[in-house]
Order: C-alpha cells, then structure tokens, then sequence
C-alpha cells in the first residue's frame, strides 16, 4: 500500500505542475521567439515548404504501394487465364483409344 500512496503523491504533484504552468504561463512562454512576434518571414516560409514536401513524399509512396498491388493483381489475372487456356487446350485434345 505504501507504494500505490507514493504514487498517487507523485501523480498530484505532476498534475498541479501542470496546472500551474498552463495557468501561469503566458503565451510568450510557449512559443519560440522566432515565431512569435514573426508574421510572415523566410522561416514560416520554409516551414510550410516542408510540410508540403513530406506530404509529397508520402502520398508518392502509398501511390508507389497501390500501383504495385495493383501490377500483382493485373499478372495474377493474366497467369490464371493463361493456366486456364492451357487446361482447356488440353481437354480439346482428342482422346487415343486402343
């Protein structure tokens, strides 16, 4: 029990920390202070630019996994019609009796 009272201490006092930083703290506090005061500068700029690049980056890479998937799709399609004209060429064929 000792234990599970420790923690519980420990978790009030993590959360009265956090209350009070985010009820004392001012908005100057949370922000960095080239983007604070900044409205529209070369580094919001680039930051925008590199979002839209990782955004980029992935949808090119999910669409590479799609049209994959799809190839595999296409030559399972084409191997199974091909395995099919092959059984069916064989049944066409006339029978030997003796």
């Amino acid at each position: 029990m000792i234990r599970l009272r420790g923690f519980a201490a420990s978790a009030r006092q993590a959360l009265a920390l956090a209350v009070a930083v985010a009820l004392g703290g001012t908005t100057t506090v949370f922000a960095c202070p080239m983007c604070f005061g900044a409205e529209e500068s070369g580094l919001i700029d680039g930051a925008k630019l590199g979002v839209l690049v990782m955004v980029a980056i992935t949808l090119a890479v999910q669409g590479a996994f799609v049209a994959f998937f799809l190839y595999l799709r296409r030559r399972a399609k084409q191997i199974a019609d091909l395995d099919l004209d092959t059984e069916w060429a064989e049944l066409q064929r006339p029978t030997r009796s003796s």
